[in-house]
């Protein structure tokens, strides 16, 4: 190749390059002008501090009894997957926990061939639905000492889904 070809080429690479910065800089002043930055609000929220999350509100009024009688069974099926591992529906069927027939008014740690924990042995009265609900909700705020390793449920609905199905399933 000749010189003139060279010049040629390293011209037009030169240029590509200048065109490029060219186009960076009309970029850079078009998308990210400093002249304008923060000047005026396009607009202008007004913000209510007293508004509550509705989802919140509603879950919070809705009494567990309510809760309890519109459940759904599956729901409440599918929620005692996590309670299978240790728990059995059956009649005299103990697991690593207590059988759970009839558990809704039964006495509490009544159940004489299975052994109990101390802190559960302490307890006086029935598993009424308010005494469920409690208890589900977080198993080791409820019996100080429990030897059960379950961390609770933390929604209501899951929670009153589970009892109606406990219910239920005994029948």
């Amino acid at each position: 190749m000749d010189t003139m070809t060279w010049t040629k080429i390293i011209g037009a690479s030169c240029g590509s390059l200048l065109i490029l910065l060219l186009i960076q800089w009309v970029a850079e002043e078009v998308y990210h002008n400093s002249h304008y930055k923060y000047k005026e609000v396009a607009y202008l929220l007004e913000i209510d501090e007293d508004v509550t999350q509705p989802n919140q509100e509603e879950e919070k009024e809705i009494p567990f009894v309510e809760l309890l009688a519109n459940a759904d069974l599956s729901k409440g099926k599918k929620v005692f997957g996590k309670c299978k591992a240790c728990h059995k529906l059956g009649d005299g069927e103990n697991g690593t926990g207590p059988h759970l027939y009839n558990i809704i008014d039964r006495e509490m740690a009544v159940i004489s061939d299975f052994k109990y924990s101390s802190s559960f042995k302490a307890l006086n009265g029935n598993w009424t639905y308010d005494e469920l609900n409690q208890f589900l909700t977080k198993p080791s705020n409820y019996v100080k000492g429990t030897a059960m390793n379950f961390a609770g449920l933390g929604k209501i609905s899951d929670r009153a889904n589970l009892i109606a199905y406990l219910e239920d399933s005994t029948k």
